[in-house]
């Protein structure tokens, strides 16, 4: 039987019937998700339906209670941030993703800190390459910045430790249209397009999607859907609670569409049918 994997470049994210949660009952309950080489991979659904928690388990700040998350086929299941940094796993929280009173130069070469002095120059370079409207920003502090800059400096941080897997959580959170299309359209992608596969978390489940290669829909804990971006952007019965896409013209709501077990490693949750009333 073929295999979402068949399809897909090779996988160097794979997110395994994860369990974690805050110290009570799990939040997530057997998430399964994989990231492709040079993949841009978006989460999308609900709120509360555990998408953060998910990042935040396979970045090492959640202890994971069950299942298991692997590095480039190296079992990585809660080890620690700073060392998953070393392994090639970077990540950008939502919120507090900025030192404020440091320039962005600084900024910079906090995320470089395992570096020697004159590889950060080099590192710098590099990453200022891939988002260059970082060069004009680097002697202001961080406190000064607009919300879209401070993610870019975020976002820059985090690459300068060369990151195998970017894991951003709503990066567009707080930002007007225009920035948030800019960031998406123009930062996000340019990090795939230079190598780093990137495992996104974000609302605008549309904008988000246009530039996804894969997509993922989280509910009530539980992979409910896994779709290239392209089919589930063509699909109309999620419903708006899902993906925002005007299910509410369909007359769907969240009560309508439970998660429906579908056999096979990986794919344990790749369809909905409608619940009963």
């Amino acid at each position: 039987m073929a295999t979402e994997s068949d399809h897909r470049p090779r996988i160097v994210l794979d997110i395994d019937r994860v369990v974690a949660g805050y110290g009570g009952p799990p939040i997530i309950r057997g998430v399964n998700a994989q990231v492709g080489s040079g993949e841009i991979v978006t989460v999308v659904g609900p709120n509360g339906a555990g998408k953060s928690t998910m990042l935040k388990a396979v970045a090492g700040l959640l202890r994971i209670q069950d299942g298991s998350v692997k590095l480039e086929g190296k079992e990585i299941t809660n080890v620690r941030t700073h060392l998953l940094a070393r392994s090639g796993l970077g990540y950008v929280p939502q919120n507090d993703d900025v030192f404020d009173p440091l320039t962005v130069q600084e900024n910079l070469e906090m995320g470089g800190y395992l570096m020697k002095r004159r590889e950060i120059k080099e590192r710098i370079d590099e990453v200022v390459s891939i988002l260059p409207a970082l060069e004009k920003l680097m002697k202001r502090r961080a406190v000064k910045l607009s919300g879209g800059e401070r993610k870019m400096v975020a976002v820059g941080r985090a690459l300068m430790s060369r990151p195998r897997v970017l894991l951003l959580d709503e990066p567009t959170s707080g930002l007007a249209p225009d920035l948030s299309r800019e960031l998406l359209t123009r930062d996000i992608r340019g990090l795939a397009e230079s190598g780093t596969s990137v495992l996104l978390v974000e609302q605008k489940a549309r904008a988000a999607l246009e530039i996804s290669h894969w997509g993922y829909v989280l509910a009530q804990g539980m992979t409910a859907l896994s779709s290239s971006a392209p089919d589930l952007l063509a699909r109309e019965d999620l419903g708006e609670v899902f993906l925002g896409l005007g299910g509410a013209a369909h007359g769907t709501a969240l009560a309508d569409l439970e998660p429906e077990p579908v056999g096979g490693r990986g794919r344990s949750l790749l369809g909905l049918r409608r619940g009963r009333r």
